[in-house]
């Protein structure tokens, strides 16, 4: 059964974000002064009273606005209203009720969802201040006042919303959802290979670079499996990050590497592998994750019967540390081969996966230095005494030898390429870990 989920919605700048964070016990949401920071829906997983749930934050709404933002914001928000169990209406108590308040709350009770009235910005502790009691006049039932900068009112606000809950069942934690961030540079095509697998408008796609801001959790499941796709947003240059909300954005998308067991590294086919691109799966790389080069716009291009191999050797070319990595010539705009895709997830998350026991290991190691001798400094041999595996995803070993300096990085490639012949390991970087016996 899935878990109960909480809409946090509100006109703009009432401090949606700001609860969300202070729900999620950490720093998800993009919390910024600036109205319409938060564009797109972003979950977490968090729970109350032994509770567990997830909340999902959306943009402002503004019930009425011809600026195509705005009405994409608002579309999103209505999406979520849709899958939510719950939903919190996050008011001002500065400003009072508004018309846009006032229009919001008809939209919620036209829903026929279950609604929790959060006055936020009620900072004082002690009496309730006056103000709170002009929010009766929503309909929506008792004002809950809050404070999401101090935390006042968000125990009672929690159990009011526990209150809606559907009745306790068994859940069982999926152990084999696999979770998919889909990296790259601005306007390549992320948010459009995502609402592509969805088939609906999850993810806001515009022309304009750097439309997704924050990292959007979005499962998915299907005969293949079940996923979570991390949409996030574009990385750019650090040079040409100038707004705090772009940096936010920029190590929002580092923090969804690290959280991913699988990336996507979408490459624009038109333009073909970028300086920034080999920085992006760099990240992916030092990170240990299993990974797939995307070619997106592939249907953009023009060809001849060699064109696929020529930028397959390109690509091998500029990304030379990550050959390892499977490459798929997409168009998320017209679906081509976009059905490939899970296959290949699975496929690369099993690799990475892999363990090899450790008996298997020293025969690679015997038969591979006897195919190539270790190599020697001023008369002193380098002595292999035996490699065993340490962990997975990425599939670390550790050899233990009797000098780590005799240990020359050319024989430690040497020795991972051994093992990928042997094992495969395709779309997965591996590491080795050099001790000397005894440490």
């Amino acid at each position: 059964m899935a878990k109960p989920l909480v809409a946090i919605v509100g006109r703009p700048n009432v401090g949606k974000s700001m609860l969300f964070n202070r729900l999620a016990g950490q720093r998800l949401a993009i919390v910024e002064d600036t109205p319409g920071v938060t564009r797109d829906r972003i979950y977490a997983k968090t729970d109350w009273a032994g509770r567990e749930f997830s909340i999902v934050d959306t943009g402002g709404i503004e019930p009425t606005t011809d600026n195509e933002m705005l009405l994409f914001m608002r579309e999103q928000a209505l999406l979520a209203i849709e899958m939510a169990d719950v939903i919190v209406f996050v008011t001002d108590l500065t400003t009072g009720v508004t018309a846009a308040d006032q229009e919001i709350s008809t939209m919620l009770l036209k829903s026929r969802k279950p609604v929790v009235l959060a006055v936020n910005k009620a900072d004082s502790i002690g009496t309730v201040d006056p103000g709170v009691y002009e929010f009766y006049g929503l309909g929506l039932g008792d004002p809950v006042p809050i404070s999401a900068v101090h935390g006042h009112g968000t125990g009672d606000l929690l159990d009011r919303c526990l209150e809606h809950f559907p009745p306790v069942e068994e859940e069982e934690e999926d152990e084999d959802i696999i979770r998919v961030a889909v990296i790259g540079k601005p306007n390549v095509g992320k948010s459009s290979l995502i609402n592509r697998i969805l088939g609906e408008e999850r993810v806001i796609v515009s022309d304009i670079a750097g439309t997704t801001r924050d990292a959007i959790d979005t499962p998915f499941e299907n005969d293949k499996g079940k996923y979570v796709f991390i949409d996030t947003a574009g990385i750019r240059r650090r040079s040409r990050i100038d707004s705090r909300i772009e940096k936010f954005s920029v190590l929002r998308s580092e923090m969804a590497v690290e959280r991913a067991n699988v990336c996507l590294i979408m490459i624009d086919a038109r333009e073909g592998v970028t300086e920034q691109d080999t920085k992006i799966a760099g990240q992916a790389h030092e990170a240990g994750k299993a990974s797939i080069i995307i070619v997106n716009k592939w249907d953009l291009v023009e060809k001849d019967s060699n064109t696929m191999d020529r930028m397959r050797q390109e690509i091998q070319r500029d990304l030379a540390y990550m050959t390892y990595a499977p490459i798929l010539f997409i168009s998320a705009e017209t679906g081509q081969r976009v059905d490939r895709l899970f296959e290949l997830i699975n496929y690369v998350h099993e690799q990475a996966s892999m363990r090899v026991t450790t008996g298997m290991l020293n025969n690679v190691l015997a038969d591979a230095t006897m195919r190539v001798q270790p190599p020697t400094d001023r008369g002193k041999r380098l002595k292999i005494y035996y490699m065993t595996q340490a962990s997975v995803r990425p599939p670390t070993f550790v050899c233990f030898c009797n000098n780590t300096e005799l240990f020359h990085f050319s024989y430690q490639r040497y020795l991972e390429n051994r093992i990928r012949a042997v094992f495969g390991l395709e779309g997965t970087p591996i590491r080795l870990i050099i001790r000397e016996r005894g440490d």
